[in-house]
């Protein structure tokens, strides 16, 4: 997950234990710590410790580097381009929708206000990500 508020960080930190998902949840504050990580630099430059996420939660609103940026780089990249991405931002900006899917985001939400709304985001996206759909293996680089 990509977000650079802590609070949402923790909420969604949370929501995930809520749900009883048990899949990994890491987290960068801005898309430049988003690329660090999706290509082993810096900080992350240990694969071990940073592993391929099976799914990428992005903000669109963070400094450095936002969620459209980061977006942009993943989908324009033959070894990321096939990591799912969500947006769960704040915007309800049709804009931002629209250049999203254009940019090849994999689904669009906002961010609910209530911690029980986000539940129900959660228990949805966990159903549907990492339950209903099938995505390519670790053979083509992914892993769920």
């Amino acid at each position: 997950m990509a977000d650079d508020d802590p609070d949402d960080r923790l909420m969604t930190q949370e929501a995930f234990t809520e749900c009883r998902l048990g899949n990994p949840l890491k987290f960068v504050a801005d898309g430049e710590e988003l690329m660090d990580y999706l290509q082993h630099r810096g900080d992350f430059a240990d694969e071990g410790a940073a592993p391929r996420p099976g799914l990428i939660l992005l903000d669109l609103n963070m400094p450095r580097k936002d969620g459209r940026e980061a977006l942009r780089e993943i989908k324009a990249d033959p070894a990321l381009r096939g990591i799912p991405v969500v947006i769960l931002t704040t915007s309800k900006a049709e804009e931002d929708v629209v250049r999203s899917y254009r940019d090849g985001v994999n689904s669009f939400i906002t961010k609910p206000v209530t911690f029980t709304a986000l539940i129900e985001v959660v228990q949805t996206l966990g159903k549907y990500w990492l339950q209903v759909v099938d995505l390519p293996g670790a053979q083509e680089g992914t892993t769920r």
